[in-house]
This record gives structure tokens, sequence and C-alpha cells, in this order.
């Protein structure tokens, strides 16, 4: 017995003895299933060619060498995170992260052959596939307006984008045998107070009853709507916020995508989960940090993604998909894989590991003295014993294996590209 081995099973002698299994824990969190975001690997630029410009509030900061430039290398890179990534997992495409663009094709008449490369890898990796529309970083992206533009041609583009991605949704799920889920964000929104902001909400609103009328199968496609407070260039107004999309969200039977850097600093996405999930359907989480505002730093075990795992784990994860949403090209961005998905399988575990039964026995009790005391105990029990037993039976190499196997992997191939 290795040293790994005794420590674990001093761990689950310790929970034990606060009512906690812990290979049911480990169980549960094994279950959960994370969407890897391919973006961070290509720093959201996507693969068009076109030379646009990223707009729509999409800032990425750094210039660490080794950016992914084709969809061929994109898959290359996600194959070597997979390596050091604790499954199950999928990953999370943009609507402009294509294979091949065929002279005279735009966003609006893509079709699942642009993503032909994605699929197969996909199906031979047997993982799923998600992907979001890319209203953003495109000459119609105007005013910074898309589906909420008031020029009915430029809405209708847009338009026939979220339709299209949809329909690739649906062919991903048709050959991965994975439901595919398709996010709608819109960066649509104004600089300074605009005189009117009933009618581009109105406009916004039938742009998506229009894209969610071209009918697919909805138990290969799960719709999500993402809001967000705002952002660079819409700091006074933001269309899609999280009352339109809320209430959209549950009128129209949609997932709300909450995005943990859309929102005020001080708020919590964790206390929303239970107050959401208790009225209506489901919950996509893109978890992300946000320092100061929405600048998606790569997650660490803070305290806030320690919260959302333990709601997580609370709530259920029935009707809870987990993506990351991130992008950092300041260090190396297979190692800002490995590192969020590392931190979020962490909070999920500390979630799921929590002595839940003895606390909320505290608290029927009414004895809140004993609720606090237990709750901070929580905090020191030895879950970083099991997550070492974790990685050893996942077959995960040790933090000074994987830091050696990201700077080898950049020198033989990242630092390559130019």
């Amino acid at each position: 017995m290795n040293r790994t081995e005794r420590m674990y099973e001093d761990a689950c002698a310790i929970y034990a003895e606060h009512g906690v299994d812990v290979e049911e824990a480990v169980r549960r969190m094994n279950a959960c299933v994370i969407g890897i975001h391919a973006w961070q690997g290509d720093d959201v630029t996507g693969f068009e060619n076109t030379g646009h410009a990223l707009t729509g509030g999409c800032q990425v900061t750094g210039n660490y060498p080794g950016r992914a430039r084709t969809a061929e290398e994109l898959r290359q890179d996600l194959d070597e995170a997979f390596t050091m990534i604790p499954g199950p997992f999928k990953v999370v495409l943009q609507g402009h992260e294509v294979d091949c663009v065929t002279p005279g094709c735009d966003r609006d008449s893509f079709t699942v052959e642009n993503f032909s490369g994605w699929r197969d890898w996909a199906v031979e990796r047997k993982i799923g596939l998600d992907i979001a529309p890319a209203f953003y970083s495109h000459p119609k992206l105007d005013m910074g307006l898309s589906l909420s533009h008031p020029d009915p041609e430029i809405r209708a583009f847009w338009i026939r984008h979220g339709q299209a991605c949809r329909r690739i949704g649906e062919a991903f799920a048709r050959a991965t045998g994975v439901r595919s889920v398709c996010n709608f964000w819109a960066p649509d929104g104004f600089k300074d107070t605009p005189a009117d902001r009933l009618a581009p909400r109105r406009r916004l609103m039938e742009s998506l009853d229009a894209i969610f009328a071209d009918p697919v199968d909805e138990a290969l496609v799960l719709d999500a709507v993402e809001s967000k407070l705002f952002g660079i260039g819409t700091e006074s107004c933001t269309v899609g916020s999280h009352d339109f999309y809320l209430t959209y969200a549950a009128r129209h039977n949609k997932a709300i995508c909450l995005d943990m850097g859309h929102f005020h600093p001080t708020e919590s996405i964790a206390d929303k989960l239970s107050a959401i999930l208790v009225q209506q359907g489901r919950i996509l989480l893109h978890v992300s940090r946000g320092v100061r505002w929405d600048s998606d730093h790569v997650i660490v075990l803070n305290d806030d993604l320690l919260s959302l795992g333990r709601e997580i784990a609370a709530c259920g994860t029935d009707r809870i998909e987990i993506g990351l949403d991130y992008f950092d090209a300041t260090i190396n961005r297979v190692g800002a894989w490995v590192i969020g998905a590392h931190n979020m399988r962490k909070a999920l575990l500390r979630g799921f590991l929590e002595p839940t039964a003895e606390i909320c026995a505290a608290e029927s009790r009414r004895d809140l003295t004993a609720r606090l005391a237990l709750q901070e105990e929580a905090k020191t029990l030895p879950w970083g014993a099991v997550w070492a037993h974790c990685l050893e039976e996942w077959g995960i190499p040790s933090t000074g294996v994987v830091l050696d196997r990201i700077a080898d992997y950049e020198k033989r191939v990242q630092f390559l590209r130019g």
C-alpha cells in the first residue's frame, strides 16, 4: 500500500465519522460531464480567415506563443489536454470554429459539413459536441447589434446563423449519441443610454422566436439562452439582460445559461441554482472567473467555485449542464484547460463530500451554532487525500509530470507554429 492509498483509507474513516460515504461521493463526481470549451485554444478567433478583429466585447489578453490556427491544430491541443484531464467530458464549440469554409459560404449557411472534422473526431473519441452561435467578430455585428438590429436584413442573417447552429448541433448528436447543447449569447447593447430600450428587446425576442420556430429534435438539442450584465461597448444597456432571458427561458421552456462572469462581482451564481430549479427547467453553467469585470480568468479553487460545487451537489446534477468558459492568452493554453478542469472537478468533489446530513440535522433542530461550526469543520476535512486517490485511479499524472508534459508539448508542437 502506497502513501496515497494509506491517506485515502484514513480519509474514508474520517468522513465516515461524519456520515459521508466517500465512494458514493466519488461515484457522483465521476458521473458529472464537464464541457471543455474549445475557444481557450484559439483565443476565440475562429477559423473563417476573414481577418476580422474580435468584436462584441470578446477581448483576449496576452500573446503567449502557440495559439491554434486551424481546427486541426485545436483538436491536436485538445487531445493533449485530455491526457491530463479526468473525465467524463465533452467539447463545446463556437459557431465560427469551422474546419473549412467554402467560397461564398458565410455563417448563415454553415452546415455540419463545415464541421465534419469535429464530428468525426468526436465520434472516434466517443465524446459529445455542443455548439454556440457566434454573433460577434463579423461585419454584420453592426453598431454592436445583431439579433436586435433595426435592419431586418441584418437580423435575418443572424437568425439564419442561429438556425444553422441548431441543425449542426442536431447532426452532432445523431453522430455521437450525446445530446448537443446549443447556447445563445448575443453581445447586443449600447455604450451610452439608449432612447428606447423596449424596441431592441422586442426585436431580440422576435428573432429568437424565429430561430426556435425552425424545428429540430428536442431529444437531440437542448437550447439555452445566456444573459449578461454589461460588456465592453455595452456599459449602459445590454439588450439580453438576465431579466429578459430568465423570463424568455421560462416562457419557452429553454435552459437558462448562467455565466459566472456575467453578473455583478458580488452576486452569487451558486445562490441562483435552487431559486431557478425549484420553478423551471434546466440550467447551463458557464464556469468562469471574472476579476472586476467579465475578464474570463482561468478558474481557481476560490470561494465562488467551491460554493458552486456545493450547490450543484445539493441541487442534483440531472438538470444542470456544466461547461467551462474562460480564455487566457498569457499562459500556455493547454495548461489553462488542465488547471481549470481540475479545479472544476475538485469543487464538485468537495460538494459531494460535504457532511450534509449532520449539518442539515443541526439546522433542523435550530442549532445554528452547531451548523456554523460543522460547516467550518467541513472545510478542513481531508478531501485532498480523496482527490489524490482519484487522480491515481484515473491514471492522471502528478502536477510535476503535468508541467513537464506541457513544457515538452509546447516546445515540440506549439512553439513551432510561429
